[in-house]
């Protein structure tokens, strides 16, 4: 299995000079990144609402559009942060520690294989971006706890899907999570998707009064991206489609 950069994955000879569409398309996937450093002014209310209209359109089974979302600006932000890392803290997250985890959709069980050498990649390059040293758990541990301080972005989002749809809602709502960081990436604003707040979905409900038949699927931190900050120097890099596809030709 192979790792290229972004453009890479798009060296299949296809010729697309007469397709605008397609190069535009292309070129929001390969420049899109999870942002993890925010300037501090707030977007526009219409601009975020753009973004969720766009995102509005994605597909769903029967049509059945499970995703709710919930969006924070100005000091609504602040006080959900305040509270999200106390909680940390509070659950494992001081001096590097793993915070206990309660989600409502499992999370994996053990990356092996490509998927843990996917993963430890994309780790280095984070920790190389921002000076940590291989095997400095305390500062990687004060980097992860960057994730429940919501990377100082001035917004951020909770997306939960309908629990009678179980596991296909979830599909679902995480094709609206993908339209929703393409949308996010067209209107020039930084956006990272957060599993690590999703392990906090007792807090979430209960700080957001979520019903019981909402199931917390991410969060995510977003704003205008801060294009200077180390930690948005780097992108993760991609499998070659020949890895991942098989094709059948008999």
């Amino acid at each position: 299995m192979s790792m290229v950069e972004r453009e890479s994955v798009f060296d299949d000879g296809a010729d697309t000079s007469d397709m605008p569409d397609a190069i535009v398309l292309s070129r929001l996937l390969g420049e899109r990144f999870s942002c993890r450093a925010y300037r501090q002014d707030s977007i526009p209310r219409p601009v975020i609402r753009r973004m969720l209209a766009m995102a509005q359109l994605s597909a769903s089974w029967c049509n059945s559009q499970p995703w709710q979302t919930i969006v924070t600006e100005g000091a609504g932000t602040g006080r959900f942060a305040t509270a999200l890392f106390e909680h940390a803290v509070a659950n494992g997250a001081a001096n590097g520690g793993i915070p206990t985890a309660s989600p409502d959709f499992a999370f994996p069980v053990v990356y092996r294989g490509v998927y843990k050498e996917r993963q430890r990649e994309v780790g280095r390059q984070l920790y190389e971006s921002v000076g940590i040293t291989r095997g400095d758990r305390e500062a990687s541990g004060r980097q992860a706890l960057q994730n429940f301080r919501l990377f100082d972005a001035p917004h951020a989002l909770i997306v939960t899907s309908e629990r009678d749809l179980g596991t296909y809602g979830a599909i679902d709502t995480g094709i609206y999570v993908g339209n929703l960081l393409l949308a996010a990436q067209s209107l020039g604003l930084g956006i990272v998707p957060q599993a690590a707040l999703a392990g906090y979905a007792p807090l979430i409900r209960e700080y957001f009064n979520i019903p019981e038949n909402r199931l917390v699927v991410l969060g995510a931190s977003f704003g205008y991206p801060d294009l200077d900050h180390p930690a948005n120097s780097f992108r993760s890099r991609r499998a070659c489609v020949e890895d991942v596809v098989d094709w059948v030709t008999t």
